[in-house]
């Protein structure tokens, strides 16, 4: 089950993750800067975008570049460099070393959380895909917390569900300063007569049988019959049942496997 839902979501993410384009992307504070100029080779420099989206350009000092493309950022440099008089129609090229004004941040159970770009509006599968996918332990639940006009929202989205069902609706496009947060799995416990006693992930309408199965089966002393489940309910109160093979395990459940009398 696990390894079916992470081949989906692996071959969903191959599908929807996009190339950032430089045409797609917007400069703003914080960016590091390659600037070109064909030809000039003291007219290079990597620089980094001011909190006021300006860089410092040699001869023509302070440029606007917040809020514009690279290409319309480069049109506008050749063009100060022409118009002033110090080169005649100039091939000027910018590339972005660091994005630091666009990203979003990727928490949880993920392999290499952090901050990843969202240039070329990137989706919520295409950050995941960033951080290295999902790990072993990670819920199919995904948490993004995003702040639009000072307004502070959460919003889960079912990962499995998504795959697949195929609607691709929830695979949002992600914007800048966006949280996506990944929880760990449910676990449950199973302990007593089996071969591996211990905590292990929740998959998604496990029974106690599979439960079973989970924790490697019988020990040689086991049985499956009266197997007992302590379960913790909405008022806090634990109680115990006796469990059928096709019983549902829910979260945090601890199974107990008897020691067989004969």
């Amino acid at each position: 089950m696990k390894s079916l839902f992470k081949l989906m979501l692996a071959t969903a993410m191959a599908v929807f993750v996009n190339s950032a384009g430089a045409a797609d992307l917007t400069l703003g504070p914080g960016d590091v800067l390659k600037v070109t100029v064909y030809g000039q080779p003291d007219l290079s420099l990597e620089t980094r975008v001011t909190e006021s989206g300006t860089i410092s350009y040699p001869l023509i000092g302070e440029v606007k570049v917040g809020g514009m493309t690279p290409v319309n950022a480069e049109k506008k440099i050749a063009g100060l460099l022409e118009n002033g008089g110090y080169l005649k129609k100039p091939q000027v090229n910018i590339s972005v070393a660091q994005n630091q004004s666009q990203q979003v941040s990727v928490l949880g159970q993920v392999a290499k959380p952090g901050k990843y770009p969202v240039e070329s509006n990137r989706s919520l599968t295409d950050v995941i895909a960033l951080a290295g996918g999902l790990t072993p332990d990670a819920s199919d639940r995904v948490t993004i917390v995003r702040t639009r006009n000072g307004k502070v929202t959460k919003e889960e989205v079912d990962l499995f569900a998504m795959v697949k069902s195929g609607n691709l609706k929830q695979n949002m496009r992600l914007q800048t300063n966006d949280v996506v947060f990944v929880e760990r799995a449910p676990r449950f416990y199973i302990y007593g007569e089996v071969q591996h006693p211990g905590t292990y992930k929740l998959e998604r309408n496990m029974t106690v049988l599979q439960a079973l199965s989970v924790g490697g089966g019988l020990s040689p002393r086991g049985t499956d019959r009266g197997i007992r489940v302590k379960r913790r309910g909405p008022d806090g109160n634990l109680t115990e049942i006796t469990a059928k093979h096709d019983d549902l395990v829910q979260v945090d459940d601890v199974v107990y496997v008897r020691e067989s009398l004969f």
